[in-house]
């Protein structure tokens, strides 16, 4: 055998577990990612399986959900949307991930498109059974205080962003895809 060949024949079992092992490393950070991703997207799967039929304006209604507020936007990060609130389970001290306090829609030329859910809960009412700070998908909910634009007292609220893709995150407040001009742009 020539020389170069006895050295490639020679250098191949040195690099062989060198390669096996690194081969593996990707496999397993791209297993590692796989679930990661699968595992968030799993968490919201029930969430929205559970206000899918709120598709449906007519059906949220007769689910005690009504218009609140204004369609909220921001100029530079863009819109949460028109919500539609269940005033009785904002005063349930609980929260529930099949039982949003809040729908988020989207206004269109015609009606409405659902868009998000935003758990929302008093800070009084939470407080007064539990000593920690809620957390719902594995998110702390953020406190807003009052005086707010919407009149309420302190209370914790955590958009999910289950109908709509947000460039900004799933559980930010705005996002720049959602507008309050009626046309869906």
């Amino acid at each position: 055998m020539n020389t170069r060949l006895r050295r490639i024949a020679a250098g191949r079992p040195r690099r062989l577990p060198i390669i096996i092992v690194a081969l593996c490393a990707i496999a397993a950070v791209a297993a590692g990612a796989t679930t990661a991703a699968s595992t968030k997207d799993h968490m919201f799967v029930d969430a929205k399986l559970a206000t899918a039929p709120f598709n449906n304006m007519d059906v949220a209604l007769a689910a005690g959900y009504a218009k609140f507020y204004k369609c909220t936007d921001e100029d530079n990060l863009g819109a949460m949307g028109q919500h539609f609130v269940n005033g009785p389970l904002v005063d349930d001290p609980a929260l529930d991930s099949l039982r949003p306090e809040v729908l988020v829609y989207e206004p269109k030329a015609v009606g409405y498109r659902l868009v998000a859910a935003e758990y929302v809960v008093i800070k009084s009412a939470w407080d007064k059974v539990n000593t920690r700070r809620p957390w719902l998908f594995g998110q702390q909910l953020k406190l807003v205080k009052a005086p707010n634009r919407y009149g309420l007292p302190d209370f914790y609220e955590l958009h999910v962003w289950l109908w709509k893709t947000n460039p900004r995150g799933v559980f930010d407040d705005w996002n720049p895809r959602v507008s309050c001009r009626g046309q869906g742009d």
